[in-house]
């Protein structure tokens, strides 16, 4: 039996000499440049690389196998690890902070809703993400420092490398999540998306028993009130179509949805910085100030970022407050929406730009979570490569996909939500021939669905996505709306749109639980 006494030796190194408490952020900021972990940029953000780490490692998590946690979905994501292997490298790690000169701890919450926040404790060896934590989380006001009990921890050594023949694991690299210890142990990586991702994980887990559906999507409400959710994966667009001048952002990537509304997660954005610019994307780009921090964005001989360099990474990075976004809604709570709108980026071009879906589709689409991982968002990724991610969040699901599911079609259901399918991705042609739907256009097809300016719309249906597709949309060219026309080469387009067609068959095989009516609903070869 183990005498490891956990408690004891995390108190130890949270009352150690070594540790500064709660830094505001300009001296987080100071920290970071005294130890050169950054560099200030020329609008004051601080840039840091992370190593050779510049995306999340989803094959080197876990979570401890614990009596009391038996609903959980093992699979090749969703990793189990014993008990021992787990406390043997708690124990290696907190040792290991316990002789650092300096480490950094900070107090915060996940979720805006008080009735269901989570208070964590985050420890970092990296004074920059101590610094990422505190602008990713919601911030405890002077008061609520006081009272706050942490009921789960972030331990955060990036500078400690597991021995996969001595400590279990399948690399130098480990994110251990612990539901009985309420710990989140990560080390290997000095990629700081791990921490924000953890909670996610753990969110996705505590939510849903309470009858919360917890999810992977942006989200933004009109001057009218009307709410939109943006589901995809990274790399589609939530964070860039939910920051929109004409609405108020409400967060940009995890919320929760309650029988009272929806409220954001997090109390920051963690948006991609590859090809921003000032005029596509100016919320973001004037969101890059100091406090803001960028992740292997390459720096000219002034300091100034160069967007569209992806020598280090296409994965590039800003993470930044909610409140740097001038018309952010903070506490960012909302009531019920109104429109869902699925974000697929299609690396076969074969998908059309914008679509509607039935409560059927809606549900196939989402279990199928089908986009294209953009290159670096993972370990490996060097270019787009197509996946089905269910509720476009596999990563990041403890419970199987069919409960988040079952929740979304109830409230679907209940508040007769529009949903709607759109791709970011290529049209004319598949990656490498075809070209990235612009921006522009994107923002011009969402905007028409919000105001309704689609409901009335002639359309076609896809006949082998069985889509229904707009023929005209304000703002955007006729001829890009059925992508079959975009492709010079027609017969390539059949043949690709039937490969990718297979692909969701094959793949929606393993939901041998849902009903032919769902099955139905998808593409027909």
């Amino acid at each position: 039996m183990s005498t490891f006494n956990f408690e004891l030796e995390l108190d130890k190194i949270i009352k150690g000499k070594n540790v500064c408490n709660n830094l505001p952020v300009s001296q987080l900021v100071e920290k970071a440049l005294e130890r050169k972990e950054g560099v200030l940029t020329s609008s004051g953000a601080l840039q840091t690389t992370t190593g050779n780490y510049t995306g999340r490692s989803p094959k080197d998590k876990y979570f401890v196998k614990e009596a009391s946690i038996k609903d959980l979905n093992w699979s090749s994501i969703n990793q189990p690890i014993s008990r021992e292997v787990f406390e043997n490298l708690l124990k290696k790690v907190l040792s290991y902070l316990e002789n650092k000169d300096e480490i950094y701890i900070s107090k915060n919450f996940a979720s805006a809703d008080k009735g269901y926040r989570l208070p964590i404790l985050v420890i970092n060896e990296l004074a920059w993400h101590n610094l990422f934590a505190r602008q990713l989380f919601i911030r405890p006001r002077k008061e609520e420092l006081v009272s706050h009990k942490s009921e789960f921890t972030i331990i955060s050594a990036p500078g400690f490398k597991a021995n996969p023949k001595i400590d279990g694991t399948v690399s130098e690299t480990f994110i251990i999540i612990s539901f009985e210890k309420r710990i989140i142990l990560i080390g290997g990586t000095e990629y700081a998306g791990e921490i924000k991702k953890s909670i996610f994980t753990v969110m996705n887990y505590l939510l849903p028993k309470k009858n919360i559906l917890s999810m992977h999507c942006s989200a933004n409400v009109g001057s009218e009130g009307d709410i939109t959710l943006f589901f995809g994966l990274s790399g589609t667009g939530k964070t860039t179509l939910s920051a929109d001048l004409e609405r108020h952002l409400i967060g940009d990537d995890e919320h929760g949805w309650s029988h009272t509304g929806i409220f954001n997660i997090e109390g920051g954005c963690y948006a991609k910085c590859i090809n921003l610019s000032e005029t596509k994307e100016p919320q973001i780009y004037n969101a890059i100030r100091f406090g803001s921090v960028l992740e292997n964005v390459v720096l000219d001989e002034n300091r100034k970022p160069i967007y569209d360099d992806t020598q280090l990474t296409e994965n590039t990075r800003v993470a930044y407050p909610l409140e740097l976004i001038p018309n952010s809604i903070i506490p960012s709570v909302a009531g019920q929406p109104n429109t869902i709108i699925f974000l697929t980026a299609d690396a076969f071009g074969v998908l059309p730009p914008i679509s509607k879906l039935t409560k059927d589709q809606a549900m196939y689409h989402f279990l199928s979570g089908y986009t294209s991982k953009v290159a670096g968002t993972e370990r490996g990724v060097t270019k787009p490569e197509a996946t089905f991610s269910p509720c476009f969040a596999s990563p990041f699901l403890p419970l199987s996909a069919y409960y988040y599911a079952k929740m979304l079609e109830e409230k679907i259901n209940q508040h007769d939500i529009k949903v709607f399918l759109v791709n970011t991705g290529w049209f004319g042609g598949e990656y490498g021939i075809g070209k990235r739907m612009r921006l522009p256009y994107t923002r011009a097809m969402v905007r028409a669905a919000l105001h309704g300016e689609l409901n009335n719309v002639e359309t076609i249906i896809d006949p082998i996505f069985g889509l229904c597709i707009p023929i005209h949309c304000p703002g955007v060219p006729d001829e890009i709306l059925q992508p079959r026309e975009t492709w010079l080469d027609k017969n390539a387009y059949d043949t690709k749109a039937k490969e990718l067609a297979r692909k969701f068959q094959e793949n929606f095989k393993k939901f041998d639980k849902v009903s032919e009516r769902i099955i139905n609903a998808g593409p027909k070869v």
